[in-house]
């Protein structure tokens, strides 16, 4: 009896490895082909491929910058726009809020972490891009105009729009791993700061000292979210592969890109320059994502386990 159960706990052993090595089999078949599948462009441009400003298919002239240029930025802008919310709203939840409250709240972000991107890249097209094109581009050009971010076009579809709904996307995650990595903060540090004489504020400085590389982490998963969103960018940035200091004016992005032109893609070296430019996303988000995990996970090891990450 005591032999076949030693049989069986061998046989499920080995069941669970297989599952687990095969996740890291799928994620180097991705690399690999989507490596051969670029090598007529990785032959071809070299280095030149990523520094390159013009892409014209009809011409086999590719040049991966623009696009690198607005995922950059539509994912900075995003972060400094969604950051200061996501941590007003996770630490008002962990700190401050009562238990009646912070439940609805809780709720409500949770939910909007579930809305489908097209969603959100049509009420940028309906309601956000009139809006900026209405009121607060004038109003940033009637009073910030001398400054070359705030020049260009009021079409209401450009970079500032792709920004804005990647900061609504954003929050919900970075908040609710915010939240999450300031409970596991132990209570006993806040008692003890109370005990000492510390305010209300005082005292969430302290827990948020002790949770910085979790909230750093959390930080970078928004920015790789940010950096992967296709759909709803696609709708709003305008789809322009042009570097330019204006928010105002279309751009685009590497997930834009092939989510446009992929399907038109028939040419092979426009193909190939498709799928490069796309393993040079695949591989920042798999950095990007890695480092965030590792950050999160440093707050476990010095404090205790962080549930839910």
């Amino acid at each position: 009896m005591a032999q076949t159960g030693a049989i069986g706990d061998k046989i499920f052993r080995s069941v669970l490895l297989i599952a687990a090595a095969s996740i890291l089999l799928i994620v180097a078949a991705i690399f690999v082909m989507m490596t051969i599948s670029a090598m007529p462009t990785l032959e071809r441009f070299g280095f030149g491929f990523l520094v390159g400003t013009e892409w014209k298919p009809a011409q086999e002239n590719f040049g991966a910058l623009p696009f690198i240029y607005g995922t950059v930025v539509s994912s900075l802008i995003a972060l400094l726009l969604s950051v200061p919310i996501s941590l007003g709203i996770a630490i008002f939840l962990v700190e401050q809020a009562p238990q009646k409250v912070a439940r609805p709240i809780a709720f409500i972000v949770e939910l909007l972490a579930a809305i489908p991107s097209v969603v959100y890249g049509l009420w940028g097209i309906f309601v956000l891009a009139p809006l900026i094109r209405n009121y607060l581009g004038p109003f940033l050009q009637g009073y910030f105009g001398f400054i070359p971010l705030f020049q260009g076009r009021l079409t209401g579809i450009g970079m500032i729009t792709a920004a804005i709904i990647l900061a609504l996307m954003i929050t919900p995650i970075i908040t609710a791993v915010v939240r999450d990595v300031l409970a596991a903060v132990p209570t006993t540090q806040r008692e003890a700061a109370l005990a000492l004489g510390a305010t209300k504020w005082e005292t969430t400085t302290i827990v948020l000292g002790n949770a910085a590389s979790g909230i750093a982490g959390a930080v970078v998963l928004g920015l790789g979210r940010a950096i992967g969103e296709t759909m709803a960018v696609t709708m709003v940035i305008g789809n322009s592969p042009q570097i330019t200091a204006s928010l105002f004016e279309p751009a685009n992005t590497i997930a834009s890109l092939l989510a446009a032109n992929f399907a038109e893609a028939t040419d092979r070296v426009y193909l190939s320059a498709l799928i490069e430019i796309g393993l040079v996303l695949f591989l920042v988000t798999f950095v990007v994502n890695a480092l965030a995990k590792l950050l999160i996970l440093s707050v476990g090891r010095g404090q205790g386990s962080v549930k839910h990450v």
